[in-house]
């Protein structure tokens, strides 16, 4: 009988699956930790780690790129970059001298008391906390540097850097700003173009062994920043500060401001302040002196605003110069306010609105101002460019003050139309004249003309002079409109003109040359009390000149001048417009439009009565309004919270003796005169020994052209302007140029309408503005 063997035992246990499951899960899990580690430091962490490696194995220095250069409309350098030295040391090569060395360098480069990081204590700390590197002193003057390589020190060593260097010193230091110690634009174009001006840094890297000896080096060249082209002309700047200063030391007044603009391009030609500040000494600036008020600051205007409220009736009222308004004898009275005329104009009755500006009439202005209405009347002052910033390349510009008409109480419209309840700024100013000047276009202020990566010498980089054109560009730029037909802006050119033959602006009258303009005096507002102070007032002068062609227009704006016979704008403004205007003008080479007397003395000029202005308990807008406007700005704006934006009270009358005027020929450099004679300026002057008027060319009856292609116009012939109504175009051109005038063509159809009337007599070139109607 046969047994059944038992079934033979496996020698292996059967792998249990859970335990599968743990040992795959385990080594899943390190290989998830080791793979994100190294994704952390090669990836994540890669650039950390290979700095650093390179700050053990290499030494890096930072090499600073040449700062973008400013130029002039010429081409001449206004700010610009050189290269000067700056001390360092290597502390582990002083070794056990560093305290000595730390005291001889501080010696030599510690020349301000006030510059802590030259000091001994300053220096030394920098020793000790660093073995291989410590600056010294940043950018020393040659002299310094000389003595310090005398000192022969071992570890002290020397690196090139660029310093930013003005040549011209404080000559429009407001515009062009300053750099700090780091390189960095602190104020004006310096500050507002810091990054395009600043360019991008180099390095370079020295590789090291584990002794710190040098292997090489790799260099990283810096890229240079832009270079700015301005609009400004150094000369016309140099002309308008020199003016400024001279009467605001005169008249010790607080500050001034001239800006000289073209007309025809909204470029600004001149932008003056005083007092400036030099940018090549930024170690005691005083921060008054910092800040552009020709954008950042306001005031009201005063009567220097009745251009606009007179401008807007022209155009929006069909009002005319010859209409004739009546000023109650020099009082009215609007919702409970009464506005007073001038002391000395109380008592003026029923005149034409030509006269009522000539007399700058608050009566007549408000008339006119109530005979437009809120609505029109508020679009016509922010079609001026009130109430709004106007873009110029400047920073920390204001749009000033103008509350929107739901904010008006009733007689505010009164305190408007002589300039009050709003604040505005010198530019703004300008730019206003500047509308009526070209024709009634409104055009932006600039005061750059292009940002270039050229260098002066490049065939590419061409100066562009400034001359005056009779046209607007083709192209305008953006932001420009129309504020007034051109019939209107001719209108208002020649009540301009008449404020200074027969206004209170007689002393902005200039020699060879028609001027219009209009004076204004405002009393400044004490933000300690919101109301009018009765000694503090700003004085300014807004015009054009010549007349006929204006080629440029100036706003002058002085505050709280205190000493003297008077503060008002006609006798503190006014001279220094005919000063600047009468020098720039000679210097473009612009030809008269009047006779030109080379011995023309104050003696020979009509003084004007000075006059006074209204006491300041007439002065009645509602200040109150105006310091809540001022908190009610954007946060950027430069006016928020301070609430002592503004002067007030308007109402300018002219005054004292017309001063001499300087000629620009004694201010400009023999090169610039040499050329200015060269290119024909000095021909339309009668030489300084002759008293005698100039005399008609001989080349033709009425002008000689010059080879550059300018006109010399004979500034004794005078021509009287033909009636052209009802005349066709070809009609009234034919007839114009008979006569030696030019036409400036309004509309379509036949001629109906036209400035200067018929039968007025006028220089030869004049140019008449006539309107077509069909």
């Amino acid at each position: 009988m046969h047994t059944v063997a038992p079934p033979r035992q496996t020698l292996t246990a059967p792998i249990k699956r859970v335990r599968f499951v743990y040992v795959a899960a385990f080594f899943l899990f390190w290989t998830i930790v080791i793979s994100g580690r190294l994704v952390w430091l090669q990836i994540i962490r890669h650039s950390h780690y290979v700095e650093k490696a390179a700050s053990q194995q290499e030494r890096s220095v930072t090499v600073a790129p040449r700062r973008g250069l400013l130029y002039d409309r010429n081409l001449r350098e206004l700010a610009m970059t050189v290269s000067v030295d700056s001390i360092y040391a290597v502390p582990k090569e002083l070794g056990s001298n560093a305290a000595d060395a730390a005291s001889l360098l501080a010696h030599v480069v510690h020349d301000d008391p006030d510059d802590r990081f030259t000091s001994e204590q300053s220096i030394l700390g920098r020793f000790t906390a660093s073995h291989n590197f410590a600056w010294v002193a940043h950018r020393v003057t040659p002299e310094i540097a000389e003595r310090v390589k005398d000192l022969n020190l071992k570890g002290v060593y020397f690196q090139k850097e660029f310093k930013r260097f003005y040549p011209n010193n404080d000559l429009a230091s407001q515009v062009l700003g300053y750099v700090g110690a780091e390189d960095v634009g602190l104020g004006g174009l310096e500050r507002e173009f810091e990054e395009d001006m600043h360019g991008t840094p180099g390095k370079v890297r020295t590789a090291l062994d584990a002794r710190r000896k040098v292997l090489g080096s790799i260099e990283q060249e810096p890229l240079p920043g832009e270079n700015l082209v301005l609009s400004i002309d150094a000369n016309i700047q140099h002309i308008a500060e020199r003016a400024l200063d001279e009467q605001v030391e005169k008249t010790k007044a607080l500050h001034g401001v001239v800006v000289v603009q073209d007309p025809r391009s909204g470029q600004i030609l001149a932008l003056a302040v005083s007092p400036r500040f030099n940018p090549n000494e930024t170690r005691h600036l005083d921060p008054k002196a910092l800040s552009n008020l020709a954008v950042s600051d306001v005031y009201e205007p005063g009567s220097t605003f009745k251009l606009v409220t007179y401008a807007s009736a022209l155009d929006g009222a069909n009002v005319k110069p010859e209409d004739l308004v009546d000023c109650q004898g020099g009082a009215i009275t609007i919702f409970g306010r009464t506005i007073h005329d001038d002391i000395s104009d109380r008592g003026m009755g029923v005149v034409t609105v030509q006269r009522a500006l000539e007399k700058s009439s608050d009566v007549a202005a408000v008339k006119l101002a109530m005979k437009l209405g809120n609505e029109r009347f508020y679009k016509y002052m922010r079609g001026f460019g009130f109430g709004d910033r106007s873009g110029i390349e400047l920073p920390s510009e204001t749009r000033g003050l103008l509350r929107p008409v739901r904010k008006w109480d009733p007689a505010s419209i009164g305190s408007l139309a002589i300039g009050q309840e709003v604040g505005v700024t010198p530019i703004q100013l300008v730019t206003m004249v500047s509308t009526i000047a070209n024709g009634g276009m409104y055009l932006p202020p600039h005061i750059i003309l292009s940002e270039t990566e050229k260098m002066k010498g490049d065939a590419e980089l061409k100066a562009t002079p400034f001359r005056p054109q009779n046209e607007l560009p083709k192209n305008l730029p953006d932001g420009s409109h129309r504020v007034i037909t051109e019939l209107t802006a001719a209108k208002m050119r020649s009540m301009m003109q008449s404020i200074v033959v027969n206004g209170t602006g007689t002393l902005a009258a200039l020699n060879g040359y028609s001027s219009g303009g209009k004076t204004g005096t405002a009393q400044k507002i004490d933000a300690a009390t919101h109301t009018y102070s009765k000694t503090k007032h700003v004085a300014s002068f807004a015009g054009i000149a010549p007349v006929s062609t204006p080629a440029i227009a100036v706003a002058v704006v002085i505050d709280t001048p205190t000493a003297g016979p008077s503060y008002y704008g006609g006798s503190v403004s006014a001279p220094v417009f005919a000063e600047v205007a009468q020098q720039v003008l000679e210097y473009l080479g612009i030809p008269h439009d009047q006779p030109f007397n080379p011995k023309k003395h104050a003696d020979e000029i009509k003084l004007a009565k000075v006059e006074h202005d209204d006491h300041p308990e007439d002065s009645n807008a509602d200040l109150n309004a105006m310091f809540a406007e001022a908190n009610a700005l954007p946060d950027d704006d430069p006016l928020k919270g301070t609430a002592n934006a503004g002067p007030a009270k308007p109402e300018p009358e002219p005054a004292a003796s017309q001063p001499a005027k300087r000629s620009v020929l004694n201010l400009l450099p023999e090169k610039v005169l040499a050329a200015f004679r060269a290119n024909g300026g000095a021909n339309t002057m009668a030489d300084a020994a002759d008293n005698k008027p100039l005399t008609a060319p001989k080349v033709a009856p009425l002008a000689q052209r010059k080879e550059d292609g300018g006109v010399i116009v004979d500034a004794t012939k005078r021509v009287a302007v033909p009636a052209f109504n009802g005349a066709a175009l070809r009609q009234v051109v034919q007839q114009a140029n008979s006569v030696g005038l030019r036409v400036q063509p309004v509309g379509s159809g036949l001629a109906r309408e036209q400035v200067p009337s018929a039968g007025t007599m006028v220089p030869v070139g004049t140019q008449v503005v006539v309107r077509f109607l069909r």
